[in-house]
């Protein structure tokens, strides 16, 4: 089954292992590099290889030592350059070579963002971080670029003196550069097989704090203190993890907190997760995410989806371990509070892409789909709601586990599509094949909009949000001087989030103008003071509430938000929200071009879209 964003042929062959020698020059922002792919062919005669590129500068190719001819084809908008390979002899089934390539990266390219100075925690040393999923590994490394080809890996990174260089990978030590005493060599190795979107890269003046037996957290030395007492709980989420869905086979479980311009909560990339700063919340309450990261340990990392148009394998599985290690480290009451808002974010969603959007069927086309441009929330809320409904049809949490455990075991370090996890499912309850016949599977995997069954939610930790956004919805302006303080006193930082959804949530599927009105929206500032607040998912759904009643006042906050830190999730949807509010419009559309240098290459990509704004301009 041929991958539609990839040029290179997996039936063809296959990349086994990658050796990798990178030079990191911040002063051109290029990483000058050798890479040596050991390639399988699995046919006869095979005389020519395409491998995934994107901007890339090949200086030359060999092949087992030899000096190949190679050309790079035509540019496609998104997928980069196919780069084809002349062999100089043709390969025989099961025989190997290494095709040795030299190139430079692109100071543009879509996988790196380079960092001066004054934009880092320090301010005083640059930075480069990598973010390969979905396809932008062919932005550093020409590669078959696709989740169903796994290969193992070994690095060797030159950096300035000073600075720290870090891989998705076990160190390998490091040692001053044998061609520059201003230099330092740092090694790496990943010697379990991974789809090439999980290599990474970071280089930055970094420090570490040992917060468990096998995990150390990075970050530049502002915030590193900050952060181990953040994710100070990483270990017992492991262990919980490990109860859940088998060991943990990748030894080290490092946590890097990037700079707020990482575009994404977190990236799994092994042996050192990355998360974003706004998890630094200063009270442990946005710890679901790295809940997330170490469950991709297992679906995501060992059992891959096979293109992304699967994509829902990797997420929607790791949604439903995520809240499975919430429901063990707090409560089941607080597993099913917490899938009643991924519901919730599910309909948002939907209601931004439309509710015939073929890019919301959980097993989306991607043919000619940018598979960035299709990404939201679907995979993950839709696959979690499709898992949490087989869970009830099927006998429970601890019978459907049984299921999700031998799933990992019986795919483990092997990519996969959805008939592979259907087939074993029907497999594993095959004394329930009536109940799993009952499941309208055309109308979940391959109809657009919300699912046709809603699964049974314990409404226990809901409740408090439901009946206090109710009163807010519902108060007339003399009933303002009713709230208090203590409205919120009782609740918890997730049921607060869940508060401002619930209001955000009516205001946009209300028909009238704004439910919300701006006298509302001032009096809640007075009793609550949310425009204090420092926890980011709160933030930015009362920034949105704000907005949505058109407070002015508030716009200066939510542009100071949408730039200041540069995850997705809350940059793109306050730009279109501050877009949509006639008196902030211009001032969101002059923010974004002056922060667009400064931007990650796919968050500003993105943005400039929902803002209709010309690339060129």
């Amino acid at each position: 089954m041929a991958d539609p964003s990839s040029f290179s042929d997996t039936e063809q062959f296959i990349t086994k292992h990658l050796h990798l020698r990178f030079h990191v020059d911040f002063s051109s922002s290029v990483i000058q590099a050798d890479a040596s792919l050991t390639v399988e062919s699995l046919q006869d005669g095979l005389s020519t290889l395409v491998l995934d590129t994107k901007h890339l500068k090949i200086h030359k190719v060999a092949v087992n030592g030899q000096n190949v001819t190679f050309a790079l084809g035509e540019i496609h908008s998104f997928k980069g350059t196919p780069l084809k390979i002349t062999l100089p002899f043709e390969l025989t089934r099961g025989q190997n070579a290494i095709v040795d390539i030299s190139y430079d990266t692109s100071p543009k390219s879509s996988a790196l963002q380079w960092l001066a100075p004054e934009l880092t925690a320090g301010k005083k040393h640059p930075y480069l971080f990598s973010q390969c999923q979905a396809t932008h590994c062919r932005a550093i490394i020409p590669c078959q670029d696709t989740p169903s080809a796994k290969l193992t890996y070994y690095a060797q990174v030159s950096v300035p003196k000073g600075l720290v260089a870090l891989m998705s990978a076990i160190q390998d030590g490091a040692a001053a550069d044998p061609a520059d005493s201003n230099r330092t060599v740092y090694r790496f190795r990943q010697n379990i097989p991974i789809p090439c979107y999980l290599v990474a890269l970071v280089v930055g003046a970094l420090e570490s704090r040992k917060i468990g037996p096998r995990t150390l957290v990075w970050s530049e030395s502002e915030l590193v203190d900050e952060a181990a007492y953040e994710f100070a709980e990483t270990e017992a989420m492991l262990k919980v993890a490990e109860s859940l869905a088998g060991p943990y086979v990748w030894g080290q479980y490092d946590l890097l907190v990037l700079p707020p311009s990482f575009p994404y909560g977190g990236m799994e990339n092994p042996c050192l997760t990355f998360v974003t700063p706004t998890l630094l919340a200063g009270d442990r309450s946005l710890s679901n995410v790295i809940a997330h990261e170490i469950a991709h340990s297992w679906t995501g990392n060992l059992v891959t989806n096979k293109t992304w148009e699967h994509f829902w394998l990797n997420e929607g599985h790791t949604v439903y371990l995520e809240r499975r290690i919430g429901g063990r480290l707090f409560s089941e009451n607080f597993r099913h509070f917490q899938a009643l808002g991924g519901w919730k974010d599910l309909q948002n969603s939907i209601n931004t892409f439309g509710a015939t959007n073929p890019v919301t069927n959980l097993v989306p086309n991607l043919n000619d789909v940018d598979p960035d441009a299709a990404y939201s929330s679907v995979p993950y809320e839709k696959g979690f709601a499709l898992l949490f409904y087989l869970e009830e049809l099927l006998g429970g949490p601890d019978v459907f586990l049984g299921f999700v455990k031998a799933y990992i075991q019986r795919f483990a370090y092997r990519s996969v599509v959805t008939d592979d996890w259907k087939t074993f499912l029907y497999t594993y309850f095959k004394d329930k094949i009536d109940v799993l016949d009952k499941v309208d599977w055309k109308a979940w995997m391959h109809t657009p909009g919300m699912p046709p069954v809603k699964p049974v939610y314990d409404m226990t930790m809901a409740n408090a949000c439901m009946e206090l956004s109710q009163r807010w919805t519902k108060a007339t302006e003399s009933d303002l001087g009713k709230f208090s303080t203590a409205d919120i006193d009782a609740l918890s930082s997730q049921q607060r989030i869940e508060f401002l959804a619930l209001l955000l949530h009516e205001n946009q599927e209300s028909l009238a103008q704004d439910p919300l009105p701006v006298t509302h929206v001032k009096r809640m500032q007075e009793v609550y003071k949310f425009n204090g607040v420092k926890n980011s998912e709160m933030r930015f759904r009362w920034l949105r509430l704000c907005i949505r009643a058109k407070w002015e006042e508030a716009i200066p906050l939510a542009l100071q938000m949408a730039t200041e830190q540069g995850r997705m999730k809350f940059t793109r949807p306050l730009f279109k929200d501050l877009y949509n509010f006639e008196k902030a419009r211009a001032q969101a559309v002059s923010a974004y071009l002056k922060h667009r240098p400064f931007m990650h290459p796919v968050t500003a990509m993105l943005v400039g879209k929902d803002l209709m704004v010309d690339p060129a301009h």
